[in-house]
């Protein structure tokens, strides 16, 4: 009668799993500059540091993101992916929100490290004020049109700037060097797409969209497994540790990209 529950007590932790194998398994998101692209950027960076600070050694596992974060916490987290991979011991760019933790009991999402917002960049020259999107009237602005900024243009002001939206672009980085080539006025996408592609640039302001909600932004941060507690707490501790050493500032800026804290 004693057996099983002898046995389950002496199952290693999370965090004693991960050492006795040596590694930490990283999930990031596949094509997400500055984040992580071709195995370079800002998540890579915060993984390999993250092992560091556990003794092991860093374990990317990249992926390409499914049709919402629900998916991709079901199948880099909790459970794995039906393909055969995953899941990792960690998952990297999560946005640390009450709703989606409401949403996916089975997974811890906590230490936010990062402040995304949606922004707005644009050539001085031809626009040198912005109070509101009407400064923009009849110009033509580069954002990518499966995106939270591209959804938000072609809504804004009951959707008064639909028609001169170029929304090709893949992502925000690519709107930025739209706009860097003298194609479009203006360029929309997230504050560290732009900010890597127009940093040291003075010809270009970089603002928050200039409508409701949009100038807090969201926290980013990670997730666990909900019963990986130990390893939640020494992630978390290695962030903190991270942040107050300067060392994330560091990460950031080495991406053209201004960390703010959370």
């Amino acid at each position: 009668m004693l057996a099983a529950p002898l046995l389950r007590a002496q199952e290693p932790s999370a965090l004693e799993r991960v050492r006795k194998r040596g590694s930490l398994s990283v999930g990031l998101y596949n094509e997400m500059p500055p984040f992580h692209v071709a195995g370079q950027g800002i998540d890579v960076e915060i993984g390999r540091a993250l092992a560091k600070a556990l003794g092991v050694n860093f374990a990317p596992l990249a992926f390409n993101a499914d049709e919402n974060m629900n998916d991709d916490l079901r199948n880099l987290v909790w459970r794995g992916h039906y393909l055969g991979f995953g899941p990792a011991d960690v998952l990297l760019h999560v946005p640390v929100d009450r709703p989606l933790m409401l949403n996916n009991p089975r997974v811890e999402i906590f230490a936010p490290y990062w402040r995304e917002r949606i922004v707005i960049a644009r050539d001085l020259q031809k626009v040198p004020a912005m109070e509101t999107l009407q400064a923009f009237a009849g110009q033509r602005i580069a954002v990518p049109g499966q995106s939270l900024a591209g959804w938000l243009l072609i809504g804004a002001d009951g959707g008064a700037y639909r028609e001169q939206l170029s929304t090709r672009w893949k992502d925000g980085t690519e709107a930025a060097r739209a706009l860097l080539a003298g194609e479009v006025v203006a360029a929309a996408g997230m504050a560290s797409e732009l900010e890597s592609t127009l940093a040291g640039q003075p010809r270009y302001a970089i603002e928050p969209l200039p409508l409701p909600r949009m100038r807090d932004g969201w926290a980013v941060g990670m997730a666990v497994k909900k019963e990986a507690t130990d390893l939640a707490q020494a992630l978390q501790g290695a962030v903190n540790q991270l942040a107050g050493s300067g060392a994330l500032k560091e990460m950031f800026g080495k991406a053209n990209v201004a960390w703010r804290g959370v």
